[in-house]
Parts: C-alpha cells; sequence; structure tokens
C-alpha cells in the first residue's frame, strides 16, 4: 500500500487506563508544535460507528453473541476508515485514535471469538492501513476498575457493557493486549499507566519521538 503522507497512532488498554487523557494531552503537544491533528476513537467517529457504538455499550448487541458484535465492530471500524482516518492521513493530519483493531482483538478475542474471523473482518475493515504507533497503556486491572468507577460515579447511567465484566475477564484482556505488543514491537510500545499522569503523558511524548522519525519537538 501507498505510504499515506499523515501519521496514525493508536492507544490501547484496558478499563480505566487513562487513554482519554493520555490522547489529549499528546493532541494538545503535537498542536503546539504546528501539526494539525484529527481526534477520534472506536467504535464511533463518525454518524454512523457513534450509533453503532451505542447500540453495543447499552449491552443491546451481547444476546446476539460475540461472533455478531465483532461483525458490528467491524462494521463501525470500515465506516470509520473511509469517512474520516483515511482522508485525513491522505491530508497529511495526524489522526489518533482511542482504541482501534487490537481492542477487537483483545476483547472479542478473550470472548471466545476465533481468529480466522478476526483476521477476515480487519481485511475487510481496514484493507491496508495500520497504525505508524501503537500506545498500549498497561496497569494492573484492579487499579483501572477502580479509576473507571470513580470517573462513573461523576457521569450518570451504570457501567456500560466492558466495565461491568468480571476481573478475570479483564486480566485476560490485559494479557492479550501484551502479547499482541510481544509479537508486534516495532508497531507496538507499552506505556507504565501506573504512573502519574504527567510522566504517563512524558514517557508517551518521548516514544512518539523515537519512534517515528519525524521533527515533533
Amino acid at each position: 500500500m501507498t505510504r499515506l503522507p499523515g501519521r496514525f497512532i493508536t492507544f490501547e488498554g484496558g478499563e480505566g487506563s487513562g487513554k482519554s487523557t493520555q490522547i489529549r494531552r499528546l493532541a494538545e503537544r503535537l498542536r503546539d508544535t504546528g501539526h494539525s491533528v484529527v481526534l477520534t476513537r472506536e467504535p464511533g467517529g463518525t454518524e454512523l460507528a457513534e450509533q453503532i457504538r451505542a447500540f453495543i455499550l447499552s449491552g443491546a448487541a451481547e444476546p446476539l453473541g460475540p461472533e455478531a458484535e465483532t461483525m458490528l465492530f467491524a462494521a463501525a471500524r470500515a465506516d470509520h476508515v473511509d469517512r474520516l482516518i483515511r482522508p485525513a492521513l491522505e491530508r497529511g493530519d495526524w489522526v489518533l485514535c482511542d482504541r482501534f483493531i487490537d481492542s477487537t482483538r483483545a476483547y472479542q478475542g478473550s470472548d471466545g471469538v476465533d481468529a480466522g474471523l478476526l483476521d477476515s473482518l480487519e481485511k475487510i475493515a481496514i484493507g491496508g492501513l495500520r497504525p505508524d504507533l501503537t500506545l498500549v497503556l498497561d496497569l494492573p486491572v484492579e487499579i483501572g476498575l477502580e479509576r473507571a468507577a470513580r470517573r462513573r460515579s461523576g457521569e450518570e447511567g451504570p457501567p456500560d457493557r466492558f466495565e461491568k465484566e468480571t476481573v478475570e475477564r479483564h486480566e485476560r484482556r490485559r494479557a492479550l493486549f501484551l502479547a499482541i505488543a510481544a509479537v508486534e514491537p516495532d508497531r507496538c510500545l507499552v506505556i507504565d499507566a501506573n504512573q502519574t499522569q504527567d510522566a504517563v503523558a512524558e514517557a508517551i511524548w518521548q516514544g512518539v519521538r523515537q519512534r517515528i522519525q519525524e521533527s515533533v519537538s
């Protein structure tokens, strides 16, 4: 595939790992250095994908089974890539995405969805598009769930479809994120998220500078 002029960075990790905070901080720092930045998330990012997101996170898709839920994620991703991510990269923007392909592999993979199905749906949804860098924010599951609960206490509504699941399930997902990073070290960088927000932000910034060979300082 022809190299697109923009740069594509994805943020991955379990519940409460701080992705939303850190993606905003990196966007601010990149903008301060003169880069055009697009912030987005999965599932979501487009009108259709946001509708699918609401359906999934409400728990309405859960009775359909993990395979059907995975197909919904793939449909949202295909629209997201076609309508938002690829056009932004073609313009030369930096795209920062809160979750992408690795979340599907960690979450739906831990639910027993066949790897072959995951491969096929990923190919359909993204084609040859791959992140330039994936930042995996890692911390102990119990700490992440406590953080998510504190965040949720200030909002209306119950925990979403994934936050309410068992610690054991979240442990499997953490292990899968780390396994993905170990298999693809050129793309993935594991960040210790069990630090202060400033320390995590600095580790991310140094990782971006080292992994993406451009002047971002």
